[in-house]
């Protein structure tokens, strides 16, 4: 038997939530052969400019937050502005509520489906954050979020800041360690919550329940001798692994209901979620409001009361981790 999906389009007949694909793949590159000022090339590549672009956001999206401290991280504020929607979404999408007049200062548009519909007037799929719009025409560059971090790595690192880290491997067979690594992390873990909350079917549920959790189980053994995924630094497997973890007993515990334990109850991963939390980047990229108040306030098929919880007590983020001496 399924149940009503949140989103039926990405719901299976035997109840799997089927993630869209991204609509835009454009791709902002040092390799364009486009001229400041101008559009993509003929590979889809536009140019690389400081001030030009605008990153679209939500604080509540685990997808647009990997691009938020990606970007913290490597300095890029000045290079590429930063928009940031309303938590809460009706049926129109994404809107720039949060700012004076309920319109974003920069594009001017009240809702980011604006700005796909005029990329693309046929667009009839969900709109997502996070995007990357031109301001000089008020097209979407790209929503392909997995290739919007590693362009932002890669593709503006003459405009990184003195010292930023380096997020990629550059040891290949450490990259492709550490590119198989995210891809296991992406199916179980990153789309394992959604593949959990947004299941219609009891088996589908199951799966992804017992797929998130294994997982989880293979990254906690993974941790337990080593401050990080992949060496004995920060990398962009950390960030888009945090990402679904500082989300975890706030919202996927209860509201996705991926409720073997808690992060708390997980002494390995709860040490190394306050343990990159606790760096600069990443905590104060943290919005629990906008968290709880989008996933318990717009997801009306899984919280019909749309009521929103009061916990947890987030003061457990800030307290000592004691994995300083993994890289020592």
């Amino acid at each position: 038997m399924t149940t009503r999906a949140q989103f039926t389009a990405e719901s299976s007949p035997t109840g799997d939530f089927v993630r869209q694909p991204n609509r835009f793949n454009g791709r902002i590159s040092t390799s364009s052969q486009s001229a400041p000022g101008e559009g993509p090339d003929e590979l889809g590549l536009w140019p690389v400019e400081p001030g030009r672009y605008r990153l679209v956001v939500s604080l509540a999206c685990p997808w647009a937050h990997r691009s938020v401290i990606v970007r913290r991280l490597l300095g890029l504020e000045d290079a590429i502005s930063l928009a940031v929607v309303d938590p809460i979404r009706d049926d129109r999408g994404w809107r720039f509520w949060l700012d004076d007049g309920h319109r974003d200062p920069v594009l001017g548009i009240e809702f980011l489906s604006e700005a796909y519909l005029r990329s693309d007037p046929s667009f009839t799929g969900r709109v997502t954050v996070p995007a990357i719009v031109d301001t000089l025409t008020g097209l979407v560059v790209t929503n392909d979020y997995p290739q919007i971090t590693v362009d932002l790595s890669t593709e503006w690192a003459a405009f990184h800041a003195p010292g930023a880290p380096s997020l990629l491997p550059a040891d290949p067979a450490a990259r492709a360690e550490h590119d198989a690594l995210i891809a296991d992390i992406f199916r179980d873990v990153n789309n394992g919550v959604y593949r959990a909350g947004f299941a219609t079917s009891q088996e589908s549920y199951e799966r992804a329940y017992a797929d998130l959790f294994a997982r989880l189980d293979v990254l906690s053994e993974r941790l337990e001798a080593r401050r990080y995924l992949i060496g004995d630094a920060i990398t962009e497997a950390d960030v888009r692994l945090f990402t679904t973890l500082v989300r975890f007993d706030a919202v996927y515990h209860g509201h996705f209901k991926c409720n073997r334990n808690k992060l708390t109850e997980s002494p390995v991963l709860w040490a190394y979620a306050r343990d990159l939390f606790q760096t600069p980047g990443f905590g104060e990229t943290v919005n629990f409001d906008h968290i709880k108040r989008h996933y318990y306030a717009t997801h009306a098929a899984i919280n019909p009361t749309l009521i929103v919880p009061v916990g947890p007590d987030p003061s457990g983020w800030t307290t000592p981790h004691g994995r300083e001496p993994l890289t020592d």
